[in-house]
């Protein structure tokens, strides 16, 4: 298995960015599909989630600005982030918890500048 995380950059508050994750060796339309991040000296978060069902969940502080959606024929997760903040700044990773296992994508840095 094998999630190939992309799109993160730098960006000024208030800005957008979209992330992206490919996946490959897993049966991706059948699977949740996650968002976390890890900012500098705090524990690593869940950020968002969607079902095999299409159905998405958020944490508080992002709700109203980031989107995630899947594209099951391309077997690809995004993220879309509007109205960035400084606090949004971390390191952002997808996940997918399969045959009682969680896999995790390297990770990309999303810097927003104040």
């Amino acid at each position: 298995v094998q999630l190939q995380a992309s799109g993160g950059g730098l960006v000024q508050a208030g800005g957008s960015l979209r992330l992206s994750c490919a996946a490959s060796g897993i049966n991706f339309r059948l699977n949740t599909l996650d968002w976390y991040r890890q900012a500098p000296g705090k524990e690593r978060e869940l950020v968002a989630s969607v079902t095999s069902g299409n159905s998405a969940n958020y944490r508080d502080s992002v709700k109203g600005r980031f989107t995630i959606s899947r594209d099951n024929v391309k077997r690809t997760m995004y993220l879309q982030m509007n109205g960035l903040e400084p606090e949004d700044m971390a390191v952002y990773y997808c996940h997918i918890f399969w045959r009682d296992r969680h896999y995790w994508g390297q990770g990309t840095q999303v810097t927003v500048s104040s």
